[in-house]
């Protein structure tokens, strides 16, 4: 009994599922090679990421967008052989993927995430898995992650406040602190406060970071500003290096490197 509660236990702490190991993929350039452990949780992703890497869909494509501080892009069918200056990455409708945008995965540095349309034409938030982006991001202070919900959250209350400190009831607390009726006073003002901590709380819209989220912010960096808009389905397990050198390359007016940075994915495990 010892022995399987042990194995429960490494289980939970490596993230193997009972089925297997995760999944393991390179991404390799003519910069270098990134390994990335594909998320068990997100099977959508993870088996269409697997199925067209085996078909070599994404070998010979490029990172065609890179933009320093923020990601790098590639995997389209349309940037395969582009010559230079060639607008190019358009995606594939017929390679959607369902999202699994889930609250534990964040935009660290390394992120392997789906690309999407706008919510405007996607409002159930569907990827594209015919091309993929990877984060590089940059390290925030934690006051700049404390102004960020800041930016977030200050409008939401100030809505939630309006919604209950009307014009009438501040005048019926103005009236009530005038005639020195302090318990009536008291109650009505409680009454205001609770309902608005109420809303408030069950506002999905309210930003507060983890200190997970903190910690990878903090340290390794990322893009904290996609947070919950993307799925996350994978991250680098090696070659942050590369990831850093193809974000720091030169670029045109449509984010494409001057200089090409080719891709071949294979599947390790």
């Amino acid at each position: 009994m010892v022995r399987t509660g042990l194995i429960v236990v490494l289980i939970c702490l490596l993230g193997i599922t009972v089925s297997g190991q995760s999944r393991i993929v390179e991404i390799s350039t003519n910069y270098g090679d990134m390994q990335f452990r594909l998320y068990d949780d997100t099977p959508k992703h993870r088996n269409a990421f697997i199925e067209l890497a085996n078909q070599g869909y994404y070998d010979g494509t490029l990172f065609y967008r890179v933009i320093e501080n923020f990601l790098i892009q590639g995997g389209s069918k349309s940037s395969r052989n582009a010559p230079p200056g060639k607008r190019i990455g358009y995606g594939d409708p017929d390679k959607t993927v369902d999202d699994e945008i889930l609250p534990h995965y964040f935009h660290k540095k390394g992120s392997l995430c789906a690309p999407r349309q706008p919510d405007e034409v996607n409002p159930f938030k569907q990827s594209d898995i015919s091309q993929f982006f990877v984060i590089k991001g940059s390290v925030h202070t934690e006051g700049e992650l404390d102004t960020m919900e800041m930016a977030v959250n200050v409008p939401i209350r100030k809505k939630i406040v309006q919604k209950y400190m009307t014009p009438e009831v501040r005048e019926q607390l103005k009236q009530l602190k005038e005639e020195k009726k302090v318990k009536e006073f008291r109650e009505l003002a409680n009454e205001v406060k609770a309902n608005i901590e109420t809303d408030y709380s069950l506002e999905p819209g309210v930003l507060e970071f983890s200190e997970a989220q903190r910690e990878a912010y903090t340290t390794v960096g990322g893009y904290p500003e996609l947070d919950g808009k993307y799925t996350i389905f994978g991250e680098c397990i090696s070659g942050f290096d590369v990831i850093d050198k193809i974000a720091a390359l030169k670029t045109d007016s449509n984010n494409r490197p001057y200089t090409d940075v080719k891709i071949k994915v294979t599947v390790i495990k």
